[in-house]
């Protein structure tokens, strides 16, 4: 059960459902709040995270034998992103990580928490760490620029769309023209006992989960729950760039990993879709993405941009013609849908590679 947001009671709040369910999806103005938020002029309420704490001395390295990013070294106020996946190779958990000295920081979906505190509990054996899910007491706030109020609180900064260390990218390697450039994204730690009066001491007005979501898809940027389900693996949704380091030691679903990148390409590939708008709705999440009348994928987030209009991420078949004007189908309504590439249909195969895979020009038109 989520936690409801005390800033559900502010004036023209409407709650959100699913994965950001207790918190507002908009507070009266949806599109006002975006542009708002953009310029990083407002603040989101990310309370439905949930926050798992591991705290003792072999806490980095240990998470660093469980996981596929390299943080044995992570150093405090670092930020990184870290997967825990299965024997095949499939996400199972995607954790913001943040270090303060003492513990580390795990940031999920809040359906997430509970389930990540009893798996690394399980994991534990006689080493010195300490796991608690701590989400009732520690709520999370996201903003595109810092907060200059908010100097006391951790922070974890997302990578994306940056290569990391050891990662890779699925669409060009050093890609200044990434849409994710230009949403930069903060999230604050913040005691639950006090977020409303940081909120209020921050002196920005709120943005509900609506705009937050939009400027996520405009970025490519994947969220489990959404772009994922339980047959998804890193390379699909492009997340080799900044969840997995491809040198580190042995870890569960390494071999996967490794084979995808160097021997063979990922099934799927994840796709930015503009959306016809002339219908003045939406496509909801889940609806197939077709190529005539064959069923090629599905729909994974979809928003009204602000200045983009009605856009969307969705996961195809490898094999769709990059080029093909797709369709997205809603109980009969049917939206146009552009593509505009997000991962190669050439992604993998990367030994002998000396540089990235080229990307189509991204066009706003």
């Amino acid at each position: 059960m989520s936690i409801k947001s005390p800033l559900l009671a502010r004036p023209g709040a409407v709650e959100a459902s699913g994965a950001d369910a207790g918190t507002a999806a908009h507070y009266g103005d949806p599109l006002r709040e975006q542009r708002a938020l953009a310029r990083g002029e407002a603040l989101t309420d990310l309370s439905s995270r949930g926050v798992v704490t591991v705290s003792g001395e072999d806490r980095l390295s240990w998470l660093n034998t469980l996981s596929s990013q390299q943080v044995t070294n992570l150093r405090p106020g670092e930020s990184s992103e870290l997967l825990l996946l299965s024997i095949q190779g499939r996400i199972e958990h995607d954790a913001r990580i943040l270090d303060d000295g003492e513990r580390a920081w795990l940031i999920v979906e809040g359906a997430e928490a509970p389930q990540l505190a009893d798996w690394l509990n399980s994991m534990k054996f006689m080493l010195r760490v300490e796991i608690q899910d701590v989400t009732a007491d520690w709520a999370v706030a996201g903003s595109v620029a810092p907060v200059p109020a908010w100097t006391d609180f951790a922070v974890w900064t997302d990578p994306w769309p940056r290569v990391g260390p050891g990662g890779h990218a699925y669409t060009e390697t050093a890609d200044p023209a990434h849409p994710g450039h230009e949403r930069p994204w903060y999230e604050y730690l913040i005691p639950r006992e006090g977020f409303e009066a940081a909120v209020d001491a921050s002196g920005l007005p709120l943005a509900g989960s609506m705009a937050a979501e939009a400027l996520r898809i405009a970025a490519w940027r994947p969220r489990l729950g959404a772009e994922t389900d339980d047959k998804s693996i890193p390379h699909e949704l492009d997340l080799i760039r900044t969840a997995v380091h491809l040198s580190k030691g042995c870890y569960k679903g390494q071999e996967t990993i490794a084979r995808v990148h160097n021997l063979g390409h990922p099934p799927r590939r994840l796709v930015f879709l503009q959306l016809d708008g002339s219908q003045h709705t939406l496509p909801a999440a889940e609806s197939p993405v077709k190529l005539g009348e064959r069923v090629v994928g599905r729909v994974t987030s979809v928003a009204q941009h602000y200045e983009m209009g009605p856009v969307a991420l969705a996961v195809v078949k490898r094999s769709v013609d990059p080029e093909a004007q797709l369709v997205v189908e809603d109980e009969g309504e049917l939206y146009a849908a552009a593509q505009e590439l997000v991962v190669s249909p050439n992604a993998g195969q990367a030994v002998g590679r000396p540089t990235g895979l080229l990307r189509t020009p991204r066009s706003r038109a």
